[in-house]
């Protein structure tokens, strides 16, 4: 019997007896309504939670949630939905709840775990009604302890298959209490809403898998929707409303709470134009407020996020979350660690705080806070005194340069920031000088950040600080007293030094960034810095390399060196060329930036750490020749003059690349290697000498999607297969294939080899010409090759790095002998992209005699330090066994198009087309970034 079935005669029989007691009684009919809906409601057990009126979204955000529900081989049986505070973790819940309990045995819903917790009953309490949900009120007998009712809970699971909601978890003994902490096999589901990312840990421990599912904020148009809705009552937009309700929406960050609160707060009906104006001016006043930072959160928003905050197990970690909230926010991780560990403990810390869903890790590795969460943070100093001066962080620009110009001392700050030059746009009249004296009073100050400010007056009592931030330091050497032995971090950029000398041994400093310090000509006594780790010197104009290197010789420590953009050259005899400095770099370093040098020639052996090099925009470097083989990260975009790059070890561990307009450059040792046909002998050639009559001939050549050159023919090595293109000739004058076709694919058997030869290699040549224009209308160009040994179960799927975008013959050959035999299968595939037609193909064997030692062709000789070759080992280009993808570059940007299902088939799974090695996937770029931009986070350890 369906479920529908047995509803409807339920409900009949109610309805019959309901109509039998109403036709006895005088009771009104709204009664009689009333009892027979809440007779429904106890005898069909509906129970259904309350969502909100106007749900936007939820239909996307609970799709895969739903699959997850309906998959019983998932193989994991709970699933966490983390966020912060006001997300919509509940409300997404409470829909999943309402949409799939029926699917189910039983179900149980337990709302707000974390405060009712903390209730008289508490945990036991919630154990009741969870087993009075799962197992029916009559089944559960007595529970006299948590440990008692845990045990119930572990057997209860293994019995029933339960749809079950964990709301708002903010400790995991409630999960030890409501789900026991032994492995179960249950059938149920469970749904756990929190803010701890962590979360899956706690399940790991148990031997139980937990899939984690980030609360997703409402976009733009989703947020406009509902703030529409609680504002007006329409998701449409009331006409004049548009540009404040979206500054306001951007506010919110995509939070729906703040959304729905903000708009409820704003709601009006007005319809006449005096009444119209008077709520636009009212929305005007309150992104006013929002935006001066002065505006309290609402007090239901500032208590959902402020739960977060105060369950943060340690006082440090709230202090550590308002100091990044004041100070740091989109600076890298690495750096706000190395500055807040010492007092703070910060590296820990800041996984906690992200584990509270507190604060996010950029991409780019930056400390991100979300906007609300910010307004919260400062909420909370604000009310520790309507006295800035007795506060413990003092951020706004009026209320910190009230604080100096009054010269008023304070006790308790701890941090203090001021912008004069913003201060100054909104003054009347110049600003008051500043006096040194009124920081000296602050005995608690440990971060000072500074910008566009002058003070007059002695540092002699300058405060102990950890961090100074002071960009347009107006003095032209440092004074003695400014720098404290506590100091971990100096920035000042954009200043008027014109010596840096640190006054004292500073043993606590790790970070020294004097970047666009125009009129330094001088650093000296650095060896009073001996733990220096980051040295930041970009676009010095005025420094020389030579000078530098001198001066950081003795610094063990040094991590990172950025001397970018400082075009000061140094002295050499006249009639003599430059040469590569002899002065030894730190062991340590680990990062280097000479982007845009005018010539920064230096050896760099015997760096065994270095793993990132940026010589970008250096247009007189030619080459770069033993590469320490633990270099990670190289950018050489825009040299324009570089023809070649060697590294000390053939097994080096290069995964990011950049070299975008590197018009000369012909050969990374390792990679590929470009040689013109002309510097080829026929000896050279061994079978395919016929190729050296169009050593005269040009063709236009395109490198990694972005360079073409008007080459002579040239000669690729790369994967250990040898490739070129001759445009213009006609197939028939070529050495006829022993294998042909007037499509893209062909097959064939391998044949026995001739008396005392054995097979060496496979030739392989494609001809295609233009077809017309793309749907699309784009010249797009590929040339795939896929070649498989079906008999053995091998596949080789080769994108060679530049290729020629005219009518043109492609020539190949695969040093594949070792794993070619008599009687195998062989397929070849070839595909040229939309705009290309591939007319004919072919493919021959290629045999030499036994007693031949001449196995490889001369430039192979030249080439063998390479490992990872065809025939080699290609373990790091190997997808599905025996299958491996040959691709220098990510060249469908991770998204793999429709018409490279004929190509691959089922062979090689399309979502791992990312090119480069397959421990590196997608690292692999040719694109051009600012070189002055640090690609990942330079201070991380």
């Amino acid at each position: 019997m369906t479920e529908a079935v047995k509803v409807l005669r339920r409900l009949n029989a109610m309805l019959r007896m309901c109509s039998f007691s109403f036709f006895f009684s005088r009771r009104s009919e709204t009664d009689f309504i009333t009892e027979i809906v809440d007779t429904v409601n106890r005898k069909l057990d509906m129970k259904l939670v309350s969502t909100p009126a106007h749900l936007i979204g939820m239909d996307t955000r609970a799709k895969g949630i739903n699959t997850w529900l309906k998959n019983e081989q998932s193989g994991a049986n709970v699933l966490a939905i983390c966020g912060m505070g006001g997300s919509g973790k509940t409300t997404l819940a409470q829909f999943i709840y309402n949409s799939n309990r029926q699917n189910f045995e039983s179900s149980s819903y337990l709302e707000e775990i974390g405060k009712h917790s903390k209730q008289s009953d508490g945990l036991l309490g919630i154990q009741k009604q969870l087993l009075t949900d799962v197992l029916g009120g009559s089944n559960i007998g007595s529970i006299s302890s948590v440990s008692a009712g845990t045990r119930k809970v572990e057997d209860a699971l293994q019995v029933k298959r339960a749809l079950i909601i964990l709301d708002d978890i903010d400790e995991h003994d409630q999960l030890d209490a409501l789900l026991g902490t032994r492995a179960s096999h249950t059938q149920s589901k469970i749904i756990v809403t929190t803010r701890l990312l962590d979360i899956r840990a706690w399940f790991r421990s148990i031997s139980w898998r937990c899939e984690v599912q980030k609360s997703e904020l409402l976009n733009d148009d989703e947020s406009l929707q509902l703030l529409s809705f609680h504002a007006f009552g329409s998701k449409i937009l009331m006409e004049g409303f548009k540009e404040l309700a979206v500054q306001l929406a951007e506010y919110c960050g995509g939070n729906p709470l703040a959304l729905k609160v903000l708009g409820s707060s704003l709601f009006s009906d007005a319809e006449e134009p005096r009444e119209k104006n008077s709520m636009i001016g009212v929305w005007g006043s309150t992104l006013n407020s929002l935006n001066s930072l002065k505006g309290d959160l609402d007090c239901k928003i500032q208590g959902i996020l402020q739960k977060s905050f105060d369950s943060l197990p340690h006082a440090i970690n709230k202090e550590l979350f308002l100091h990044i909230v004041f100070f740091f926010v989109g600076e890298y991780e690495g750096y706000v660690a190395k500055i807040l560990e010492h007092e703070w403990h910060a590296k820990a810390g800041i996984r906690t705080l992200i584990n509270r869903c507190l604060l996010t890790i950029s991409p780019s590795k930056k400390v991100m806070v979300h906007q609300l969460l910010q307004e919260m943070a400062r909420n909370i100093v604000l009310k520790e005194s309507r006295d800035p001066t007795t506060r413990s962080r003092v951020s706004q620009n009026d209320e910190s340069y009230r604080l100096l110009r009054n010269g008023e001392g304070s006790k308790t700050i701890e941090g203090l920031a001021l912008d004069m030059q913003k201060l100054k746009e909104g003054m009347p009249s110049n600003p008051s000088t500043l006096k040194t004296a009124s920081l000296a009073k602050m005995d608690k100050l440990k971060l000072l950040k500074l910008e566009h400010v002058e003070l007059k007056g002695s540092y002699n009592n300058f405060p102990e600080l950890r961090w100074l931030y002071w960009t347009n330091f107006r003095l032209k050497k440092i004074p003695s007293g400014l720098f404290g032995s506590s100091l971990v971090a100096i920035h000042m950029s954009y200043g008027w030094l014109e010596k840096f000398e640190p006054p004292m041994v500073l043993n606590s400093l790790k970070i020294l960034n004097l970047t666009w310090s125009f009129n330094l000509v001088n650093i000296s006594h650095l060896s009073r810095l001996p733990n220096l780790e980051t040295l930041i010197l970009s676009y010095c104009f005025s420094l020389s390399l030579t000078h530098v290197l001198e001066t950081i010789r003795g610094l063990k420590k040094l991590s990172l060196l950025d001397f970018g953009g400082c075009n000061q050259p140094w002295k050499v005899e006249s009639n003599k060329k430059p040469q590569p400095l002899l002065v030894p770099l730190a062991d340590s370093l680990k990062l280097l930036f000479l982007y845009r040098c005018s010539n920064p020639l230096m050896l760099l052996t015997n760096l065994k750490m270095l793993r990132v090099l940026d010589v970008s925009s250096c247009p007189n470097i030619k080459s770069l020749l033993c590469l320490p083989s633990t270099l990670e990260e190289l950018c050489t975009s825009w040299c324009s003059s570089l023809k070649k790059i060697t590294f000390e070890s053939a097994r080096f561990r290069l995964r990011k690349f950049e070299r975008l307009h590197c018009y000369e450059l012909c050969e990374i040792e390792g990679l590929f290697k470009l040689v013109p046909l002309a510097n080829h002998d026929e000896a050279d050639l061994g079978h395919m000498k016929w190729i050296k009559a169009y050593q005269d001939t040009k063709v236009v050549l395109t490198i990694d999607d972005e360079l073409t050159v008007d080459w002579y023919i040239q000669v690729l090595y790369e994967y250990g297969i040898m490739s070129t293109y001759l445009p213009g000739i006609n197939y028939q004058s070529m050495p006829m294939s022993e294998y042909m076709s007037s499509t893209a694919f062909l097959s064939f058997c391998v044949p026995s080899c001739p008396e005392k030869s054995r097979i060496q290699g496979l030739n392989i040549t494609a001809t295609y010409k233009r077809s017309g224009t793309s749907e699309k209308g784009e010249d797009t160009w590929a040339l795939f090759t896929k070649v498989s040994n079906t008999t053995k179960g091998l596949t080789w799927m080769y994108n060679p790095v530049i290729y020629a975008a005219k009518d043109a013959v492609w020539l190949s050959y695969w040093p594949i002998g070792n794993v070619l035999d008599a009687g195998d299968e062989v397929n070849v595939s070839i595909f040229m992209g939309d705009r290309w037609m591939v007319s004919r193909c072919g493919a021959s064997i290629v045999f030499i005699d036994d007693d031949d030692d001449e196995v490889e062709l001369e430039y192979y000789k030249d080439y063998s330090k390479e490992e990872e070759v065809i025939g080699g080992d290609l373990s790091e280009f190997e997808l599905t066994t025996g299958a491996y993808y040959l691709c220098r570059r990510d060249y469908f940007k991770s998204t793999t198009p429709d018409w490279l299902n004929m190509l691959v088939g089922d062979t090689v799974p399309r979502k791992d087309l990312h090119g480069w090695r397959k421990s590196h996937q997608n690292d692999y770029k040719t694109s051009y970034l600012e070189p002055y931009a640090y690609k990942d986070d330079p201070f991380s350890d």
